[in-house]
């Protein structure tokens, strides 16, 4: 069994959690959610003596995104995530850059999209991608059953849920994404969200006042 780690990287002035996910045994890992401050990322990667197999996206908004083209570019792996449904956010980006103060942001197209149930593979550890729209179109949890580990992005936050209030976000539909794909995982399952401190998927269910009574 793989022993999973995680670093968090704090990136663009969203404090948004870029995450250093590895196996520590075998030095390997992934770069999930490169927001910006790729020099940052670089230096996290470079003191942790991690190498890097593959980057991966749970959507398409700048803070999660706008530093991948150049980090895939830095690190000469792929890109895979999020669903297809976010590539009008990706091809965005530099828009959303000059309107956040984060010029150097780039458009980008991954080197994989991900559907619902697909796996992703690195360092020997397994996640399964679940589609989970309502944040924004195409927005997946990557889910890690053997380590009962997930990492969330902007879906589900410790005492709150991800923004529904764009053009392209749905409550409903956010919330059908939270009871029939987040909750099912088990109470027991650790997860680290895009912003804020790590929680529990049974801790969010008894103390979270935006899902009492999913």
């Amino acid at each position: 069994m793989a022993k999973l780690k995680v670093l968090i990287i704090p990136v663009t002035p969203f404090q948004q959690n870029c995450s250093l996910v590895f196996d520590e045994e075998s030095k390997r890992g992934a770069i999930v959610d490169p927001g910006g401050d790729v020099a940052t990322i670089l230096n996290a990667i470079e003191q942790s003596n991690v190498k890097i197999e593959k980057i991966l996206l749970t959507h398409g908004h700048i803070d999660h995104a706008g530093g991948a083209a150049e980090l895939r570019e830095a690190l000469g792996v792929q890109i895979e995530g999020p669903h297809k449904d976010d590539l009008f956010l990706l091809k965005d980006l530099p828009m959303s850059g000059a309107k956040f103060g984060m010029a150097d942001s780039r458009s980008v197209v991954p080197d994989r999209w991900l559907n619902d149930g697909d796996d992703v593979e690195f360092a020997g550890l397994k996640f399964t991608a679940l589609h989970a729209p309502g944040h924004s179109p195409g927005s997946v949890v990557f889910s890690n059953d053997e380590n009962r580990f997930a990492l969330m992005g902007d879906v589900l936050f410790q005492g709150s849920v991800g923004r529904t209030d764009f053009p392209y976000g749905s409550h409903d539909t956010l919330m059908a994404s939270i009871k029939e794909k987040v909750l099912t995982l088990g109470d027991d399952v650790a997860f680290l969200p895009g912003h804020g401190r790590a929680s529990q998927i049974g801790v969010e269910r008894k103390t979270n006042p935006f899902i009492q009574g999913l």
